[in-house]
C-alpha cells in the first residue's frame, strides 16, 4: 500500500460512490481528510465511519464565494493541503440541438470552472511549501465523446488541457498535476442499465467487466504518493482497455 501518513487531502464530491471510495482508501493509507459535498448528512455519516482526523465542509461548487470559503476552511482545518482531488462532477444530458444554455453552463461551471477556481486557491499553499499533488477526475468520454453528452465531454476534455498547462507551470516547485479518466464504473447509475444495455457495453471492454470504484481510488492513492513524484501532466486511463490511448 502506498503511504500517505502525515498528508492532508481535500476531496470534492466526497458523497458520491467514487468520492467515498477515494476518501476511504486515502484514510487507510494514513491521510488526514477534508471532505466536501452538498449532502451534509452523508458527509457527517462518512466522517463518523472514517474516524479521527476527518473534517467535512458542505459546499456549493456553483458559487464562487463557497469555493473561496472551502479553500480557506480546508487550509485552516489541518494547517495545509497536500493533496487536492477534484472529483465533483455533474451531468445534464441532451442531444446537442436540444441542449439548453442552462444545461451547458451548469455542467461547464461545476466540472471545469469550479476545479479551476479551487485549484487556483489551494495551489498557492503548495507553491509556498514546494510540494503538492493535484488530481482531477476526468472521463473516458473526454477522449472519445459521447452522444447526448457534448457538455459533459467538453468539460472533461477541457479539464485535461487545463491540468497539463498547470503541470508545466508548477513542476519545478515540487507539485504534480494529473488526471484520472474512468471508463464505465459500477455505480447506482449503471445498476439501472438493462441486461441488453450492459451487454452492449461489455462487448467493448476487453477485460469483460465494469470497473469498480476501488479501481479509481487505487489510482488516486498512487498518484498522491511519493512514488508518483516523477509523473505529471499525464492521464491515468482506468477503463479496462475500452479506449487504449
Amino acid at each position: 500500500m502506498f503511504e500517505l501518513t502525515g498528508k492532508v487531502a481535500l476531496i470534492t464530491g466526497a458523497t458520491g460512490g467514487i468520492g467515498m471510495s477515494i476518501a476511504k482508501k486515502m484514510k487507510l493509507s494514513g491521510a488526514k481528510l477534508i471532505l466536501s459535498g452538498t449532502k451534509k448528512t452523508v458527509l457527517s455519516d462518512l466522517a463518523l465511519e472514517l474516524g479521527d482526523d476527518v473534517k467535512t465542509i458542505a459546499t456549493n461548487l456553483n458559487c464562487k464565494d463557497d469555493i473561496l470559503k472551502l479553500a480557506q476552511k480546508a487550509e485552516d482545518s489541518f494547517g495545509q493541503i497536500d493533496i487536492l482531488i477534484n472529483n465533483a462532477g455533474i451531468t445534464a444530458d441532451n442531444i446537442f440541438l436540444r441542449m439548453k444554455d442552462e444545461e451547458w453552463d451548469k455542467v461547464i461551471n461545476i466540472n471545469l470552472s469550479a476545479p479551476m477556481r479551487l485549484t487556483r486557491q489551494v495551489i498557492k499553499g503548495m507553491l509556498r511549501r514546494r510540494s503538492g499533488r493535484v488530481i482531477s477526475i476526468s472521463s473516458i468520454v473526454g477522449y472519445t465523446g459521447n452522444s447526448g453528452q457534448s457538455n459533459y465531454a467538453a468539460s472533461k476534455s477541457a479539464l485535461v488541457g487545463f491540468t497539463k498547462s498547470i503541470a508545466l507551470e508548477v513542476a519545478s516547485r515540487g507539485i504534480t498535476c494529473n488526471i484520472i479518466a474512468p471508463g464505465f464504473i459500477s455505480t447506482p447509475m449503471t445498476d439501472k442499465l438493462s441486461d441488453e444495455q450492459r451487454k452492449n457495453i461489455l462487448i467493448n471492454i476487453p477485460v469483460n467487466r465494469l470497473g469498480n470504484v476501488e479501481d479509481i481510488s487505487n489510482g488516486c492513492v498512487y498518484l498522491a504518493s511519493d512514488e508518483a513524484g516523477f509523473i505529471t501532466g499525464t492521464t491515468l486511463h482506468i477503463n479496462g482497455g475500452m479506449n487504449m490511448i
